[in-house]
């Protein structure tokens, strides 16, 4: 079955930075849409940043475009989401997600597959 598992959360101060994995298996992802989300304390989940697998075409929220990076390893069938410059309103559970669709969507329903999602804390 499809599994998707993030790392690389924890603690940083603003300012700072961290890379956060998804570890993609059970299929091959080469038509997928992969994208991470992040839900914030008694907020909704939102969408932060989306990449096409097989073109790496990608899309970001405009809450953190110049600053995350969206990326894949195809031979480590793992994504990253380089997180630079990170301010307090970053802080919040990180899901990695994935579409079985040729279209990068920012809504949550078209996400067949989901992560367990990692803890991103930002200090002041």
């Amino acid at each position: 079955q499809v599994q998707l598992v993030e790392s690389g959360g924890g603690l940083v101060q603003a300012g700072g930075s961290l890379r956060l994995s998804c570890a993609a298996s059970g299929r091959t992802f080469s038509n997928y849409v992969m994208a991470w989300f992040r839900q914030g304390s008694g907020k909704e989940r939102e969408f932060v940043a989306a990449i096409r697998w097989t073109v790496g075409h990608t899309y970001y929220a405009e809450s953190v475009k110049g600053r995350f990076t969206i990326s894949r390893d195809n031979a480590k069938n793992t994504v990253y989401l380089q997180m630079n410059s990170l301010k307090p309103e970053d802080t919040a559970v990180y899901y990695c997600a994935a579409d079985e669709g040729m279209i990068i969507n920012t809504a949550i329903r078209p996400y067949d597959y989901w992560g367990q999602g990692t803890q991103v804390t930002v200090s002041s």
